[in-house]
């Protein structure tokens, strides 16, 4: 059969790789067509365009950019129009996804939503869209099938969380060689994930590494992400207890003593990696004045709302600036606090499904097509 997925971001790439995976191994006839990253490109099947010309962050940056996306929108149509998939296939992304589904629904494709829209953080009235433009969705975290089965009376599949299994697939490599290849000393290492969009990589570097001096005994690690180039980081650099390593973010989590997150997907992944952390977000200050205008959550961070408690320190906004990190990360290496942190961290993933993510959800999916 054939499918046409589209990820748009580097955590949709990783899951999209898994799935493309996942369902090679179920359907040996499988051509798959996407959009989406390197991960998913070698996975197999043809790449149409890569998230890099995609990312683009909060409400200023999107309308700045309009014309471009417009562009996407109506080149997604006609390329998938020319594939003819048996199924189209969601990955996060919400933006861009919505809006290629209802136009999917009208022309009578069958639309499959994996990671499915956060709308019960913003936009619950997006709920009757997903409705009528969705065959299936597939969630990930515990709580949303509550929220679309009881809150509003539409049947979703609990898969589990794919990150599990990304973790759990990933290549061993041990502290000595990984420090080696990497050129770090062998001080215990503070990750610093700073996101994966321009924007707030710079912001976020400026803040996080107002803290080095105060950890001398440690060395700081950035995390690279892989859709920005070296040349973004390059200023930050100039301390010698500061080091750089590209796409290794989970070979860095597995060897850190503890970590500065920004809000995202890689607060849950951190968590599962069992590194304390504290999360850490800044965004320009219209997009934060309007955001939380509209977002009536009381956490930004997947760990606190999968768990619904404050397990992680949020430092948000005015509230993240050097000094306060710095007082919060001494608390995370702290002894006692550490050991409670992991404790937590061991009933997070127990809520989280185990894994087989990926595998049930293109088994699934190959199911819904039958």
């Amino acid at each position: 059969m054939k499918y046409y997925i589209i990820a748009g971001e580097a955590s949709g790439d990783l899951h999209g790789s898994n799935l493309m995976k996942a369902l090679y191994e179920e359907d040996a006839n499988a051509d798959i067509r996407f959009w989406g990253g390197d991960l998913m490109q070698k996975s197999g099947g043809t790449l149409v365009k890569h998230y890099k010309e995609l990312a683009f962050m909060g409400f200023i940056e999107v309308i700045f950019n309009l014309k471009t996306i417009l562009n996407n929108i109506e080149f997604c149509k006609k390329d998938i129009l020319n594939f003819n998939p048996d199924a189209l296939i969601f990955i996060d992304y919400p933006g861009f996804n919505m809006r290629i589904a209802k136009w999917a629904k009208n022309n009578g494709i069958q639309t499959h939503y994996y990671i499915s829209p956060q709308i019960w953080a913003w936009k619950e009235n997006r709920i009757k869209a997903v409705k009528r433009d969705f065959d299936k969705l597939y969630v990930i975290l515990p709580f949303e099938k509550d929220f679309y089965e009881n809150k509003h009376n539409f049947p979703v599949e609990f898969v589990g969380h794919p990150l599990i299994d990304a973790i759990h697939n990933r290549k061993l490599i041990d502290a000595p060689t990984f420090r080696k290849e990497n050129d770090l000393e062998e001080k215990p290492i503070i990750a610093i994930l700073p996101g994966s969009r321009k924007q707030e990589i710079t912001k976020m570097l400026s803040v996080m590494l107002g803290v080095v001096d105060d950890f001398t005994d440690y060395q700081f690690v950035i995390a690279g992400a892989p859709s920005q180039d070296y040349d973004l980081y390059e200023p930050f650099l100039k301390s010698k207890n500061v080091h750089f390593i590209a796409n290794k973010t989970y070979d860095l989590l597995c060897h850190s003593t503890a970590a500065l997150v920004t809000s995202g997907t890689a607060t849950l992944e951190t968590a599962l990696f069992k590194v304390p952390e504290v999360v850490c977000y800044k965004g320009s200050w219209v997009s934060y004045q309007i955001a939380k205008r509209i977002i009536t959550l009381k956490y930004i961070s997947l760990v606190n709302l999968i768990m619904d408690e404050e397990v992680v320190t949020e430092l948000i906004q005015e509230k993240c600036n050097s000094r306060n990190i710095s007082v919060e990360l001494k608390k995370i290496i702290e002894p006692n606090h550490r050991n409670h942190l992991l404790k937590k961290y061991d009933i997070l993933e127990s809520k989280l499904g185990g894994i087989g993510a990926s595998k049930k959800t293109a088994q699934l999916i190959i199911r819904n097509l039958k």
